[in-house]
């Protein structure tokens, strides 16, 4: 089942608030851990964790409904939403597994990473420009392993 892209957003600034750390991440480290966590979801579960497309904008890969929702944060912490959504079993065992993995690096670090992997490189840098699903299926499907 795929879920709106801002209930995983929501679900992502939850997360990093709770954490040790009690971080409120900002719009361009929350664009890149969407990337992350819907490229692992297509690897796992062959289907997309949320529906909107992912884009290929100048400092790496954005949902742009997502970004434009969060855009008056500017670079500024965001806080989440009360109401946070409750993922599949092993869904929610995927999405704290990637989680686990990606949520400390900096933005400019999941920015830094993103640029240097196959589905960013192979496609054009632009808004509007789709990062393709088959593309993210493939390449996270090898980090799986």
């Amino acid at each position: 089942m795929a879920y709106k892209a801002l209930d995983i957003a929501n679900k992502i600034l939850a997360k990093a608030s709770s954490s040790d750390a009690g971080e409120l991440i900002s719009n361009m480290k929350l664009q890149k851990l969407l990337y992350y966590q819907q490229g692992f979801h297509l690897a796992y579960f062959g289907t997309p964790l949320f529906n909107e497309e992912i884009e290929a904008w100048m400092y790496g890969p954005v949902v742009p409904s997502v970004y434009a929702f969060y855009k008056d944060f500017d670079n500024q912490g965001i806080k989440h939403d009360e109401a946070v959504i409750t993922l599949s079993h092993k869904e929610e065992a995927l999405f704290d597994e990637v989680y686990k993995i990606y949520g400390d690096f900096s933005a400019v670090g999941l920015m830094n990473l993103t640029h240097s992997e196959t589905p960013w490189k192979e496609t054009p840098i632009a808004k509007g420009s789709v990062i393709d699903h088959e593309k993210m299926k493939n390449f996270f499907i090898k980090k799986l392993k």
